[in-house]
């Protein structure tokens, strides 16, 4: 399929973990698709914005190239590239999203002979990022040996291929199956939302700038509550203090109610039962706590 010249594209992984959360995503930013029979290619269906569903090793290649203008992707294979790629043009990190975590990290044997991470010095160190951990490694001056396997990294050491690994953990369940533990991350890593190099025509930047702040929006209304009481105005100064607010609240006077107010106020998830029945204790009526679903600055 060739590149729209009024269309956005978007890759997305295609499947793994950050698959199901970035579509996820793109629909909370009020997108919606039409899967085609290979279910490869999702075409926007109320937004000019079309979603190839790929690798994700593949994204950053993609937006090289411009097969697509953006890209959802773990920033381990975003910085990955960028480095290997010796200094040419490389995706910008437009907004990391919140989901995807994990770190990448040196692990050694249970029951080896490592200690610190100055013991790795002169030893072999198996991985699939080998460009995150020679840039570690130059960073901390340590001489090991890159070992660059491309899966089943972790059973590296049983196979006498290395003494010590680094692969992304999230749990450390892997590691323990295969009787590692972790040493030191090297690198933080989640999803975010990456830019092609090239640059845009003013009207798919345009579409590039809207599309990231509606996910920036969704993003902001993840956890967020508001809440809507009715109070003795004298109370204003105490209902401020325990409000888990982002912002200061609204406060609006009532007609005919000079002593009274209304209270708007936008709060994070830490809003619980407790901080309710304080307000209630502070003379506030009529509270409502929503659900936001969507914000935009």
């Amino acid at each position: 399929m060739t590149t729209s010249p009024d269309r956005l594209r978007i890759a997305v992984q295609k499947s793994g973990r950050l698959s199901e959360a970035s579509l996820g995503l793109l629909r909370r930013a009020g997108l919606a698709f039409r899967a085609s029979r290979d279910h490869l290619f999702l075409y926007g269906e109320n937004l000019p914005i079309d979603v190839l569903l790929v690798r994700d090793d593949d994204i950053p290649g993609l937006l090289v190239e411009g097969s697509c203008e953006l890209g959802i992707v773990g920033r381990n294979v975003l910085v990955e590239q960028r480095l290997a790629g010796g200094g040419s043009a490389a995706p910008e990190e437009l907004l990391p999203l919140g989901f995807g975590g994990c770190r990448l990290s040196i692990a050694i044997p249970q029951s080896g002979p490592v200690a610190q991470a100055s013991d790795l010095d002169g030893l072999r160190i198996a991985t699939s990022y080998p460009a995150l951990l020679a840039d570690w490694l130059a960073r901390e001056g340590l001489a090991a040996e890159v070992v660059v396997l491309n899966g089943s990294v972790e059973i590296a050491p049983r196979l006498g291929k290395a003494e010590a690994i680094c692969d992304l953990v999230s749990s450390g369940v892997t590691l323990a199956a295969n009787q590692l533990r972790e040493l030191v991350p090297v690198f933080h890593s989640e999803a975010v939302l990456a830019l092609s190099p090239l640059e845009q025509t003013a009207a798919k930047a345009a579409q590039i700038e809207r599309l990231r702040s509606r996910i920036a929006g969704a993003l902001s209304g993840d956890g967020a509550r508001l809440i809507m009481l009715q109070a003795p105005r004298t109370a204003l100064s105490e209902i401020r203090r325990l409000l888990p607010s982002r912002d200061q609240p609204s406060v609006l006077s009532l007609d005919g109610r000079p002593d009274d107010i209304a209270v708007q106020a936008l709060c994070s998830s830490a809003l619980d039962w407790q901080h309710l029945e304080e307000l209630k204790r502070l003379g506030a009526h009529g509270l409502m706590v929503l659900n936001v679903e969507r914000m935009l600055a």
